[in-house]
């Protein structure tokens, strides 16, 4: 059955999402939360309306349109939102060989089987909903989960090579690691830190860990395979920057013949709070967390 002409807040998302979809994958899979409203007001054609405010909270029309189908796209597993970033799945991409619309129409159809399915599952009586109650939601808690995420990296920024580097080591202490050595100020031989999984460094494999603060930076490749070049036997190898890493860089590690593990600006900070709480006073002040709880659901 044909579909019925699309209305003009329906069309905006279309264009908009897609569009989004494109440079996610344009960029290798992803984009941060942070860039994508600047990214479709520079590269997307918007109307006068779309960029009205509109409704009671005078949100920009072209941007809760695209927050409320952003969900629907959720649920066609076309994108997965994350820790403050937009993720292309392997099925978005595929997805954007269809035109625009064709991409919306899957999406709303997922959206809706969803829905009506977990209506029916709670409340077996009562007609389905629409998802605006949960597009409201989910777009005020994208903001503040992005805002939060944006103000943790800021911190992190303002820290100097040396502060980013007891930061890790006392990551690994959270983790139940010993860090009897931590490269003082000075050349370091390219090791930043070394982590025992027992006091007396008896145990295998010992840890070897090379930092970079470098937040606006990707490391590069042959960074990589130069922290390959100082591990001996018994030795594993972690990566730690405050940055990103390039392709070529994930590349290498992923290739070598010897463990390394890449941990990024974004993986150190949902590691930090992952182990927050086993950490000493001492330790968490270095970036102190508050938690805050918001109503959810069990999905």
């Amino acid at each position: 059955m044909a579909k019925d002409k699309f209305s003009r807040t329906k069309a905006c998302a279309t264009k908009t999402l897609y569009a989004v979809m494109k440079e996610m994958n344009r960029r290798g899979g992803s984009m941060p939360a942070k860039e994508l409203y600047p990214f479709v007001n520079e590269n997307v054609e918007l109307t006068d309306w779309e960029k009205e405010p509109a409704g009671k909270m005078q949100y920009i029309r072209w941007t809760n349109s695209f927050q409320f189908y952003s969900i629907d796209y959720q649920k066609a597993g076309f994108i997965v939102k994350k820790s403050g970033n937009w993720y292309l799945t392997p099925e978005g991409e595929a997805a954007l060989k269809k035109t625009p619309e064709e991409v919306m129409n899957i999406a709303n159809d997922a959206y809706h089987a969803w829905k009506k399915a977990r209506d029916i599952e709670d409340n077996p009586d009562e007609e389905p909903t629409d998802n605006t109650a949960e597009s409201d939601n989910s777009m005020k808690l994208e903001q503040l989960e992005s805002d939060a995420r944006e103000g943790i990296k800021a911190f992190i920024a303002s820290k100097d090579p040396y502060e980013f580097q007891d930061m890790v080591a006392a990551l690994l202490r959270a983790m139940d690691y010993h860090t009897p050595f931590i490269a003082p100020k000075g050349k370091d031989g390219g090791i930043d830190i070394i982590a025992y999984l027992d006091p007396l460094g008896a145990k295998t494999p010992r840890i070897k860990v090379q930092v970079k603060h470098k937040p606006e930076t990707a490391i590069g490749a042959s960074e990589v395979r130069a922290l390959s070049g100082v591990l001996k036997a018994g030795d594993i190898a972690l990566f730690v920057t405050s940055g990103t890493y390039s392709a070529d860089a994930r590349n290498a590690a992923s290739g070598n013949d010897k463990f390394i593990r890449l941990i990024d600006g974004n993986d150190f900070i949902e590691m930090w709070q992952e182990y927050y709480d086993k950490m000493s006073d001492d330790d968490k002040n270095m970036l102190p967390l508050k938690r805050i709880s918001f109503l959810g659901n069990n999905e």
